[in-house]
């Protein structure tokens, strides 16, 4: 093929860097492209019933038709609450400690699920719950929750909101002369139990963004950037009432912390993932340090197999999904949720540098060894296109660090629960 064209909707200078090197030149609209990144409202309605596109065999796209059942927040807690059921029945064989599906925090959809919610919240009044949109993201719409009260007025605030929307609905039909429209569905969220012992680095709380780029579902092919980091919060964690609804306490979304009087523009509140395990490390031992890697790999892992059943794995397709992973104060990692499309903005040099080297990294993982998209290759990069990235899961090939769970674990997680019990 003498020319490869790409096509993007998101004008961002280090994906069509990355093109510009390769020699790519850009589709217009009414051209074919080779290679697409695209959002994920465009894939969706290019994969949707009604449209009649169909994707050649030299063409590639970077999200699956169906990435929501993972980057959704309600649809990833059913998925993963199925596969851990699933996995309870084959647990009598098993050894327990192996299968401890317990990586996301116990959360419930809204309004769908009040009533087990409230019966939850009766069990523990004293716990703090964390409330957020299932759609939306960069922590929009987020807010913490002590009492029952506080989602009865959200319940019928929400419920004033629909009312509105119906009558407006009418109201626009009955001047238009129209048929009546139904008025927008109600917004769902998910409640979750707020992490709150986290743990904390000169007092502030973090969580990780790891880059996870899948190029197939069946069978699962995985792979985890070396180059993740650690964002902070500008501001000390409070656990108090009164910082309830400080959200630079409580998020580390860049979009929220750049709104802070405290935030560095010169490092971006960011440390990386190779700092975060040489300080844990230095405090609770290289085998503390070890153990936790593993079981972040672990966790993404079977979040990847709780979805591939429910995954359309198109061979046109591949994603690289942003996870937001917490880490408690004994060391234990919370999967907290997916992006489908983890931020490409930069805020600092070092951002930009690792997000172009990241678009490079998922080019030459993705495209076959001549470098033209092709969708009928065997996905089998070399050992050196797969510099930069670490073989999470190759389940064809039964090989990748989320095989490699602790099995000399006894010593490190007895170091990590002293530790625990310790602090």
């Amino acid at each position: 093929m003498s020319r490869i064209t790409y096509f993007t909707d998101m004008e961002k200078s280090v994906v069509t860097a990355n093109f510009v090197k390769r020699g790519w030149t850009s589709a217009t609209s009414d051209e074919d492209w080779n290679f697409y990144w695209a959002n994920t409202q465009t894939c969706r309605s290019l994969f949707s019933a009604e449209s009649s596109y169909r994707l050649g065999d030299y063409q590639l796209i970077n999200h699956f038709p169906n990435h929501y059942e993972l980057t959704r927040k309600d649809l990833m807690v059913k998925n993963i609450k199925r596969y851990r059921r699933e996995q309870d029945k084959e647990r009598e064989t098993r050894e327990r400690s192996q299968f401890n599906l317990e990586f996301v925090p116990v959360t419930f959809v809204l309004p769908a699920d009040y009533n087990l919610f409230a019966e939850e919240y009766r069990r523990c009044p004293t716990c703090t719950w964390i409330m957020k949109p299932c759609g939306r993201s960069q922590g929009s719409g987020i807010f913490l929750v002590t009492k029952l009260s506080r989602i009865k007025k959200w319940s019928n605030e929400g419920n004033s909101a629909s009312a509105y929307g119906r009558h407006a609905a009418q109201a626009s039909s009955a001047g238009s002369g129209n048929p009546q429209q139904p008025a927008p569905p109600r917004e769902s969220y998910v409640i979750s139990k707020y992490i709150e012992s986290p743990l904390l680095i000169g007092g502030k709380k973090f969580d990780l963004r790891l880059y996870v780029l899948v190029t197939s579902f069946r069978p699962i092919r995985a792979y985890l950037f070396r180059r993740g980091f650690c964002r902070f919060c500008s501001a000390k964690y409070d656990r108090s009432t009164h910082q309830m609804d400080n959200m630079l306490v409580h998020l580390t979304n860049v979009a929220i912390q750049k709104q802070g009087d405290d935030y560095n523009p010169h490092h971006g509140g960011k440390w990386s993932v190779e700092d975060l395990l040489f300080y844990v490390a230095s405090l609770r031992g290289s085998d503390a340090a070890e153990l936790l890697w593993q079981e972040i790999c672990w966790v993404i892992g079977h979040s990847l197999k709780a979805v591939a059943p429910m995954m359309l794995s198109d061979p046109h397709c591949f994603e690289c999904y942003g996870y937001d992973i917490i880490i408690d104060s004994n060391l234990k990692p919370w999967l907290i949720e997916v992006n489908a499309s983890p931020s490409l903005s930069t805020t600092t040099n070092t951002d930009h540098f690792l997000k172009l080297s990241l678009i490079d990294a998922i080019l030459n993982v993705v495209l076959p060894p001549d470098g033209v998209p092709n969708a009928k290759w065997n996905k089998r990069p070399s050992a050196d296109a797969l510099r930069g990235w670490i073989v999470l899961i190759d389940e064809e090939a039964k090989v990748g660090s989320a095989y490699a769970r602790q099995n000399k674990g006894n010593k490190a997680k007895s170091s990590r629960s002293d530790n625990g019990r310790n602090k």
